[in-house]
């Protein structure tokens, strides 16, 4: 028996990125390598010696977030300072690479011999400059894909919305101002 009503067709999903895919695995392959090279390490010496190779990690990347923070602080106010009194502001020798110390610190922190040794590596300024090179090289080239038709030029059409019928019902974001009074809008009745 049929009713003649068709049944939604919904698009086919998307393709999940390769990161997507991979970035768990890499995640649990890291995990599995930390916690081995932690036993082995305590194998060798003792858990004691573990204990403080991440409490030292800890503190360690604890002073080294906290000194980061302190200096991206400090240059804040000097930036809003110099610009409050018309002056243009400066750019200062270290400030650029506040982030990236603070990425070293957070590795640091994390508990780890792979992670204290990538983020001993990244608080090295040869290391933090290639680093930033490289960033900044990626960024641009992903900016001009995104103008030129693809990547992040998809990112700003216009939101939609599927109703359970399989409709495509376009959104609009309404933003109510101060001196509106709510209105409400009839709704189509239920169907079942």
């Amino acid at each position: 028996m049929t009713t003649g009503a068709q049944t939604p067709r919904y698009p086919a999903r998307p393709r999940r990125s390769r990161l997507r895919t991979l970035l768990p695995l890499g995640a649990a392959a890291w995990l599995v390598l930390e916690v081995w090279l932690l036993t082995v390490i305590a194998g060798a010496s003792s858990g004691l010696v573990v204990f403080l190779i991440l409490v030292a990690g800890f503190v360690l990347g604890s002073g080294v977030i906290k000194r980061a923070g302190r200096r991206a602080f400090q240059n804040l106010t000097e930036t809003l300072q110099q610009q409050q009194g018309g002056v243009p502001p400066t750019a200062r020798p270290n400030s650029e690479g506040n982030g990236l110390t603070m990425l070293g610190g957070l590795l640091l922190i994390l508990p780890g011999v792979i992670s204290d040794a990538l983020g001993l590596v990244m608080l090295l300024p040869p290391v933090q400059k290639a680093v930033s090179r490289y960033a900044e090289r990626t960024f641009e080239r992903k900016l001009r894909e995104a103008s030129q038709g693809g990547g992040l030029g998809d990112a700003f059409r216009q939101a939609r919305m599927h109703r359970p019928d399989g409709k495509v019902v376009p959104g609009e974001v309404v933003r109510d101002e101060p001196g509106d009074t709510p209105r409400e809008q009839p709704r189509p009745p239920l169907t079942h």
